[in-house]
């Protein structure tokens, strides 16, 4: 049987991958939903009452919807890379790396809470931190040594 810190770092590894893949799937359907111009609606608001009516309003809504999901597509595509190449193999450098990439973006996307008063959106970050922490606590023996998983 391998030993406890090997299973940690192969779970630690995983469930980052996990969360790469999921983000990834979700910008994609948030990509899909921006440029289908899906069911155009925000919680209980319709777009055409959010908008007014205004179908240049709309589209600006959709484009900026379809960057968001651009970004968040990247930012996941950066993350599978990193862990499945240099964080799998035990480099130092990629854990602080995706660290830093995570605490910045959940951080970024929860200040949505104080500044703009809307909770919607939160509940990602929290998961993304969540899933993010317990799998670097899982991989922090990494740090103590550099020798590879």
């Amino acid at each position: 049987m391998p030993p406890l810190s090997k299973i940690a770092r192969v779970a630690s590894w995983i469930l980052l991958a996990l969360l790469g893949g999921l983000t990834l799937l979700g910008a994609l359907g948030s990509a899909q939903f921006a440029y289908s111009r899906g069911a155009d609606q925000f919680g209980s608001v319709s777009m055409a009452e959010l908008t007014g009516g205004d179908e240049e309003l709309v589209n600006l809504l959709h484009a900026r919807r379809g960057t968001a999901a651009a970004y968040a597509a990247g930012f996941s595509v950066l993350l599978l890379l990193l862990v499945l190449i240099p964080y799998r193999r035990g480099e130092v450098w990629a854990w602080w790396a995706v660290l830093a990439g995570i605490v910045v973006s959940s951080c970024l996307i929860l200040l949505r809470v104080p500044f703009l008063g809307v909770q919607l959106g939160a509940g990602v970050a929290y998961m993304q931190l969540g899933v993010a922490g317990v799998a670097l606590l899982l991989g922090i023996g990494r740090l103590r040594s550099s020798s590879p998983s």
